[in-house]
C-alpha cells in the first residue's frame, strides 16, 4: 500500500515538474506592463523580461526612474509616467499601451507598484495614513486591472498580482496589511471570472525582501513620525518603552530582509512565459517556511508566536 503511495507521489511530482517547465510560444511578439519599475521588483522584472525578448511596457512614477530603466535596457522596452492613485494618469497610460500593443492585446499585466507606508501601531494611525496606503496597494491596483482587461482578454494573456506574506498574516498595523488581503481577493474573484476568458491570473506573495519600501533609516523615520503626531491620550496608554520595542522588533525584521530579488521576478517570469502558470507564488525562505505555516495555526497559537517577545502597553493586562 506504502509503495503505491509513494509511486503516486513520485509521479505527481515528475508530472508538476514537466509541466512548469513547458513555455508559451512566440515571447518575441507578445507586450507586458509592469507597474512600480522604478527600482526594486518592477526594475529587475523590466529587466529580466527584456533579456528574454519580450515587448517590455515599463510603467515608471518618476523622470528619473524612467531615465535609469532605459539606460540599463534595450530598444524593444518603451517606459511611461502613472501614477496609480490618479485617474487621469491610469487613463492616458491605458490610451498609451492600446496604442503600443494594437489589435494583438496586452498579453501580460503586472500590478507590482506598492508602498509600505505609514505603518505603525493602528491606535496611532489616523484615517488619512490608512487611505494613503490602500489608494496605492489596492485601489490603485483595481484601476489599472480594470482598465487593461479588454486588452488582456484580447490576448488570453496573463494578469500577476504582487500580494504578500502580510496578506495572510499581518504583523504591524497600518493600511499595508488590509491592502494585500484586498489583493487577495481581488485576484481569486477576477481569476474566477476570466477562466472562461482563457486568461490566468497569479498571485506572488514574497516575504521580506531588500527593496526600497523596507529601507531601514526611512522605515525608523516614519515610525518616528507616527509616535511623534500620535495623541497624548494614545501615548499615555501604550508608553515609550512599548513603541520604542515595537521600533527596535521592526527593525530586526528588516535586517533579516532578503537580498535575492530574483526569487520573486523569477516567479513573475515563470507566471508570465509559462504554459502552466500556479495560482500563487511563495517567495523566500520565511514565506515558505514560517509565515505560511503559521498562517494555518490556530488564531490564538499563531498570535502567542508573534508576539511572545513584545512588551506590554502600560496601560494594558
Amino acid at each position: 500500500m506504502w509503495l503505491y503511495l509513494v509511486a503516486l507521489l513520485v509521479l505527481y511530482i515528475l508530472r508538476r515538474w514537466y509541466r512548469e517547465r513547458q513555455t508559451v510560444s512566440n515571447l518575441p511578439d507578445k507586450h507586458v506592463f509592469i507597474t512600480g519599475c522604478d527600482s526594486g521588483f518592477g526594475h529587475l522584472l523590466a529587466k529580466q523580461l527584456d533579456g528574454r525578448g519580450l515587448r517590455v511596457l515599463a510603467a515608471c512614477l518618476t523622470e528619473q526612474g524612467a531615465e535609469r530603466l532605459q539606460q540599463e535596457t534595450s530598444g524593444r522596452l518603451q517606459t511611461v509616467i502613472l501614477d496609480v492613485t490618479k485617474s487621469d494618469s491610469i487613463a492616458a497610460t491605458a490610451a498609451w499601451v492600446k496604442g503600443q500593443v494594437g489589435d494583438r492585446g496586452l498579453w501580460g499585466l503586472v500590478n507590482n507598484a506598492g508602498i509600505g507606508g505609514p505603518a505603525g501601531p493602528n491606535e496611532f494611525l489616523s484615517k488619512a495614513d490608512f487611505v494613503r496606503v490602500l489608494d496605492v496597494n489596492l485601489v490603485g491596483l483595481i484601476e489599472v486591472t480594470l482598465s487593461l482587461l479588454p486588452l488582456v482578454r484580447r490576448a488570453q494573456g496573463r494578469v500577476v498580482n504582487v500580494a504578500s506574506v502580510m496578506g495572510r498574516l499581518t504583523l504591524f498595523g497600518g493600511g499595508y496589511g488590509p491592502a494585500k488581503y484586498g489583493v487577495e481577493a481581488f485576484s481569486d474573484s477576477l481569476r474566477r471570472e476570466l477562466r472562461d476568458f482563457r486568461v490566468k491570473v497569479s498571485i506572488i506573495e514574497p516575504g521580506c525582501f531588500q527593496t526600497p519600501i523596507v529601507d531601514v533609516q526611512r522605515v525608523q523615520k516614519s515610525l518616528e513620525q507616527v509616535w511623534s503626531c500620535a495623541s497624548a491620550n494614545v501615548k499615555e496608554a501604550y508608553g515609550q518603552q512599548y513603541f520604542d520595542c515595537y521600533i527596535e522588533k521592526f527593525k530586526e525584521l528588516l535586517f533579516t530582509a532578503n537580498p535575492k530579488l530574483h526569487l520573486v521576478t523569477d516567479a513573475m517570469e515563470h507566471a508570465l512565459t509559462a504554459r502552466h502558470p500556479r495560482t500563487r507564488y511563495s517567495c523566500g525562505w520565511d514565506a515558505k517556511l514560517f509565515y505560511l505555516p503559521v498562517s494555518y495555526l490556530p488564531t490564538s497559537w499563531a498570535d502567542y508566536l508573534l508576539t511572545r517577545s513584545m512588551p506590554k502597553p502600560a496601560q494594558g493586562i
